[in-house]
């Protein structure tokens, strides 16, 4: 009779499942990962939706399908079925009320087209498109992380991408794993500096969710460090090591597609804005849509400071966001996180600078951190610990929870609506 206990046989079976596992090919782990993930997620929305009371959508306790369709999976539907509006809606004040202008239309076309193809209704052709979109993210995720990194380290980063306390959004109607598949391939593309093949994902990218302006920002200003390494630095390198350079970074037909590139992402930037102004006849139609949500017009900056003063008092809450801003820059100053090359910092730290220009902190923050999804490759890299990496996965999944209970699930506040996710 066998000695070992319970735990000795699980932990022998997990440790020889991971060893077949290692032998099967880098695609197939990686959707494995993500399914994997995905299915935990799952779990979590069915227990939330079990406990899912009066609500402005459906009756009490509703499947899994009708619980993940809420919020903003409403207003993609609404894009998908009747297209945007030509005239914006206001009220008695002239007021722009909440539409649809404030969701990018990459993804509900799609929807549409799956729709049209092949009947299936619109929530179904949404859901499945950020689904495989989903898969395709992890996929691309990995192939980026091992221009930095080993293929642990790499499959570990697309783990932590995956179980992310906000990866839920990326199995519901949603944008976000459409623009991370895009996101993702886009980065990938300019650190091979490929920077013409990268033009047209990076067009479709910036029709599927506001990351056009830090990308272009974060291309701009590679541009800039390309031609002053070119025509600015020192010329005391060895002959050889300024050659190698010049051919692989910054020779003149580099620059010249790397313009290219800068150029295309800064119209994509602005196409959508384009669109919605060309449609409406309103030149801030965009700008005054999205702040409908918010109930105020846009300042820069001025919404950090008032959510601070909220959260910490006045004194306190006007020196909080330079402690956040501070503590980002000591992030992206560490050994793990240099080690994910200029391009992925750069556009870390543009994206984060985009976020404390222009966004208003609220619950729908933590969703909008996803497209720091590089920092998970620095996450792994800190430690090889296999205790270190189990642990902060056991802390994503306990995060999702409360991600999913606090802000999906949607329970009435005091003066009425709810916790946006």
């Amino acid at each position: 009779m066998s000695s070992r206990t319970p735990t000795d046989r699980l932990s022998h079976g997990l440790s020889t499942a991971a060893v077949r596992m290692a032998g099967w090919p880098w695609w197939l782990q990686v959707s494995l990962i993500f399914v994997v993930a995905r299915m935990v997620s799952a779990c979590i929305f069915m227990a939330a939706a079990i406990h899912q009371g009066t609500n402005p959508w459906f009756p009490p306790a509703p499947d899994y399908w009708n619980f993940i369709t809420i919020w903003d999976g409403r207003w993609y539907q609404e894009a998908a079925d009747n297209g945007y509006p030509s005239i914006l809606p206001v009220d008695a004040n002239g007021v722009v009320q909440q539409n649809a202008w404030a969701f990018y239309a990459l993804f509900p076309f799609l929807a549409r087209g799956l729709s049209a193809a092949t009947g299936i209704g619109t929530f179904p052709a949404l859901t499945i498109i950020a689904m495989l979109a989903g898969v395709g993210a992890a996929l691309v995720i990995y192939k980026l992380f091992r221009e930095f990194a080993g293929k642990r380290a790499a499959l570990w980063g697309v783990v932590f991408v995956s179980t992310f306390p906000v990866s839920p959004i990326l199995q519901v109607p949603y944008a976000e794993s459409l623009n991370l598949l895009l996101l993702s391939g886009s980065l990938l593309l300019v650190v091979r500096r490929r920077y013409l093949a990268a033009i047209p994902v990076v067009l479709l990218m910036c029709l599927s969710r506001p990351t056009g302006v830090p990308f272009a920002a974060m291309m701009g200003l590679l541009l800039i460090w390309r031609v002053w390494q070119r025509f600015g630095r020192s010329r005391t390198l060895s002959a050889q090591a300024s050659v190698r350079d010049d051919d692989e970074t910054t020779s003149v037909r580099g620059l010249l597609s790397l313009g290219a590139l800068v150029l295309a992402a800064g119209i994509g930037a602005l196409a959508w804005p384009a669109i919605a102004w060309a449609t409406t006849g309103e030149f801030t139609a965009y700008t005054r849509t999205e702040t409908a949500w918010r109930g105020h017009d846009l300042v820069p900056f001025k919404p950090w400071f008032d959510t601070g003063r909220m959260l910490f008092g006045p004194v306190l809450g006007v020196l909080a966001p330079f402690v956040f801003a501070a503590l980002f820059v000591l992030v992206m100053m560490s050994k793990p996180v240099r080690a994910l090359g200029a391009e992925l910092r750069l556009w870390c730290a543009c994206y984060m600078g985009y976020l404390l220009v222009f966004l208003h902190p609220q619950t729908s923050t933590f969703r909008m951190l996803l497209p720091l999804f590089p920092l998970a490759l620095g996450v792994a890299l800190l430690s090889k610990s296999k205790a270190y990496r189990g642990t902060v996965v056991v802390m994503f999944v306990l995060l999702q929870i409360v991600w999913v209970v606090w802000l999906w699930a949607w329970a009435p506040l005091p003066g009425g609506g709810d916790y946006p996710p």
